[in-house]
């Protein structure tokens, strides 16, 4: 057979490609683990595996391939067609067309149910309840159990949702599941297990399924060993891509279908298990091999196209500190002597000013915006970022989260004060009042209208009754206001005025506040920068980060923009030039993921995530200054922050240090330093 589509693949994608094809009678080959390193051509080593199958007799028909995303499945398919197209001609097209069975897994668990919803009981003509229609059926669940006039606060319903979902797709007791990720709701245990089955019974007798029923009724199928077999036995192969992103349900499916593993491939990164928070367990790839006898065969791709060798020896020394790993040192010919930086700087200040001026400079060498990044462990760590590049005049796109000033909470917080500096802002008056609870737009509009007619505004606002609904808030509301206008605090201490009153408020209207709460302290750390309200107002108005970055859309094709992203939604990407903000103890590691074992080797894999990323440059940046909230504008509290853990000083050898600004040294002449006034002498001469 012509291998011609083989001969630009290394010894090692080949040998993933052809492991257990062509066997005699047609039988399929063992299970296979292909351990791929980061840029190291995984989606091209499956694309290809899939075209060699089918070049060699496979019915594409009984090939399936499960991606993570319905776009990387089609591009899975038109990859393959490329491949098949060279050796198979015009045949091509018609042999990959037939590969029907290519999506993500619960796309094709909605599948498989409707063909076998008789044998199990289900409705065919069920329909498929989304994030936000689940979350608003657990609602209306909650509401009829009377769980939500409980005299404390019981979880909401996002939570309530994430809970189940949780216990669901990690197979685990509830019990674990919140003494683990819900400590806080650990005392509802009992309402919630009662929440659950009314839930489950809600779904049944409204005929729907949720996204976590698609893969829990496609497992428990698998259970019954007949319809095991049946659908099993629909494809002789089985592909899965980015395996280390599975749950322990996903991978209950796996073993379900192919029980001995033969036809079976999965493909993945251990390094890149990052992605707990959505259930995923590296157990799954880590004991891969060891789930079938004789054991999975295990081809490691450790050659990598993207990087050069001195970012790949960073990288690989930051993994290889890892407790367990597939042991794997990612090699490339790609020689540089630019070692990675890591550049200390004064604080997220100058760490925002570093940034725009090194992307500055990589543009005059003729390195576009979009082939640079600045990645972060959180959303809101790109705030500073976010308000000096508009300055800059440089454009961004963010990913991962909205816009640091897009976000709801900040929205709200900078209403209240553009209220208290205009009340005749009608925006964000509608704004604000409508946080209270009992205020609805009836009653916003009736006091926006006595407030836009009075010369005094305030004092209408403090004459107007009391709405009988917000008895309890609107005392507070209006204070605040009038403590804004009196200006007796003084800025930047007004924002945190603002802020005090709208945290109860934050914590009632999301779920996620303490993380939104971060958000509000780094906005009061930007404040701080600008001399007065009017200033800091005006400067986000006329020239947000908005206004150079396109609307929330993506932009135009034809424009440049510099790429902001959290590590998580940057798996996957590369680009030239790199640079990693806060490598420091308590962003990378998080605070928030430092609490187990297990937490921490995520979060240091996170690290080596965002470290791959780039191909020519990478620059880590450590601040060493992290202001404290709650002082003064002349406060100076502050506290040091320490190099992240996972860069011990035994891996200094592979960075090059330095710090930015430098400091010059003044050169002084003869001539400048002629002396006016000799003090020295005069001091000398008092006492003779």
């Amino acid at each position: 057979m012509n291998a011609a589509h083989l001969e630009k693949l290394n010894d090692r994608q080949r040998a993933a490609v052809e492991h257990g094809v062509g066997l005699p009678d047609g039988k399929a080959g063992g299970p296979l683990l292909i351990i791929a390193g980061a840029g190291s051509g995984k989606t091209n080593t499956l694309a290809h595996r899939v075209a060699h199958l089918i070049v060699h007799g496979s019915d594409p028909r009984r090939i399936l391939l499960m991606t993570f995303s319905r776009r990387a499945a089609s591009e899975m398919a038109r990859r393959v067609e490329r491949i098949c197209r060279r050796v198979l001609g015009d045949k091509a097209g018609v042999m990959t067309d037939a590969l029907a069975w290519a999506g993500t897994f619960h796309g094709i668990g909605a599948r498989i149910l409707r063909d076998y919803a008789d044998q199990i009981g289900l409705d065919p003509q069920f329909t498929i309840h989304d994030r936000e229609d689940a979350a608003d059926l657990m609602n209306l669940v909650r509401h009829q159990l009377g769980f939500s006039k409980t005299e404390s606060r019981f979880p909401a319903k996002g939570t309530c949702l994430s809970i189940y979902s949780r216990a669901v797709n990690a197979e685990a007791p509830l019990n674990e599941v919140l003494r683990a990720s819900f400590p806080w709701c650990a005392s509802w245990e009992k309402q919630l297990r009662e929440l659950f089955a009314g839930y489950v019974e809600a779904k049944q007798a409204q005929n729907v399924l949720d996204y976590d029923d698609l893969l829990l009724y496609w497992a428990q199928t698998m259970s019954d060993p007949a319809l095991a077999d049946e659908i099993g036995g629909r494809w002789d192969h089985v592909l899965v891509d980015e395996y280390q992103d599975t749950n322990r349900l996903q991978a209950t499916i796996l073993t379900g279908l192919k029980p001995a593993g033969r036809g079976l491939t999965v493909v993945g990164d251990d390094a890149q298990a990052i992605y707990s928070f959505r259930a995923a367990t590296v157990r799954n790839i880590l004991d891969f091999p060891s789930e079938f006898s004789p054991p999975a065969s295990v081809i490691t791709l450790d050659r990598n196209y993207r990087s050069t060798q001195p970012i790949l020896a960073a990288a690989n020394g930051v993994i290889g500190l890892a407790k367990e790993r597939f042991t794997k040192n990612l090699w490339t010919e790609r020689e540089s002597h630019a070692l990675p930086c890591l550049v200390t700087v004064r604080d997220e200040a100058d760490q925002a000013r570093f940034v725009a001026e090194e992307v500055l400079e990589n543009s005059e060498t003729g390195m576009r915006l979009k082939e640079q990044a600045v990645l972060f462990r959180a959303s809101h760590h790109s705030g500073p970022l976010e308000i000096e590049l508009p300055r800059r005049n440089i454009p961004f796109v963010k990913f991962g989260g909205l816009k640091f000033l897009d976000s709801a909470h900040v929205k709200d917080l900078l209403g209240a004060l553009r209220f208290a500096q205009n009340m005749r802002d009608r925006v964000a008056g509608f704004r604000i009042m409508q946080l209270l609870p009992g205020v609805g737009p009836s009653t916003a509009q009736t006091a926006l209208d006595a407030l836009a007619e009075s010369p005094e505004p305030m004092e209408t606002l403090t004459a107007l009754p009391t709405p009988p609904r917000a008895s309890a808030d609107w005392p507070g509301f209006v204070a605040m206001l009038s403590d804004l206008r009196s200006r007796a605090a003084g800025w930047p201490a007004e924002i945190g005025q603002v802020r005090a009153w709208y945290e109860p408020h934050l914590e009632r209207i999301h779920e996620d506040f303490e993380m939104r709460r971060a958000d509000l302290l780094q906005l009061e750390d930007i404040a701080a920068g600008y001399p007065s309200r009017e200033r800091f107002l005006t400067e986000l108005t006329l020239d947000p980060p908005d206004a150079t970055s396109g609307q929330a859309g993506v932009p135009l094709l034809d424009e440049d923009y510099l790429i902001l992203s959290t590590i998580h939604s940057a798996k996957g990407q590369e680009w030239k030039s790199v640079f990693v903000l806060n490598t420091v103890d308590g962003c990378i590691p998080s605070d928030l993921g430092a609490g187990s074992s297990d937490e921490l080797e995520e979060e240091r894999r996170l690290l080596y995530v965002a470290m791959t990323r780039a191909k020519d440059s990478l620059n880590l940046v450590v601040p060493q200054r992290f202001f404290t909230h709650g002082q003064t504008s002349t406060g100076d509290r502050h506290v040091y922050a320490s190099r992240t853990r996972f860069i011990p000083n035994s891996l200094l050898q592979y960075f090059e240090r330095r710090s930015w600004p430098l400091a010059v040294a003044a050169q002084e002449t003869g001539a400048q330093r002629q002396v006016r006034l000799d003090v020295s002498a005069r001091m000398r001469g008092m006492w003779r």
